[in-house]
């Protein structure tokens, strides 16, 4: 797959978490947010946790969940990323870390993705 498809995919991947987290009463206040230490997918809030959502999208999990792949490098680094969100927007909820999986065998041709929020995933 291109880099071009893989960008693609994997914004239409936020997009549908983003539209399941709207659903479900979230708030999301940042997409896609950049700093030196990596990007946070997405953030958003409930009213009681502020979280910082890593989204991960597979065709199957054949070679494992998809949330396996936010191993202990990537967890660090999200968690460095999100401190220096905070330090830029402080905030009283408590900070929590998700992971959605979405598996979709047909890419973004896929009428019913499958979706799975773990919520305080690390």
């Amino acid at each position: 797959m291109s880099g071009q498809n893989s960008r693609l995919l994997g914004r239409w991947g936020e997009d549908l978490t983003a539209e399941y987290l709207r659903d479900k009463g979230y708030r999301i206040l940042a997409a896609n947010w950049r700093c030196r230490f990596g990007e946070l997918d997405l953030v958003a809030e409930d009213g009681t946790y502020l979280c910082f959502v890593e989204v991960k999208l597979r065709k199957n999990a054949a070679y494992g969940p998809a949330a396996a792949f936010v191993d202990r490098r990537k967890q660090e680094k999200l968690r460095a990323a999100a401190m220096l969100y905070l330090s830029r927007y402080p905030t009283d909820l408590q900070p929590r870390f998700d992971v959605v999986e979405i598996y979709a065998p047909q890419g973004v041709e896929t009428e019913k993705p499958e979706l799975f929020h773990l919520e305080n995933a690390f």
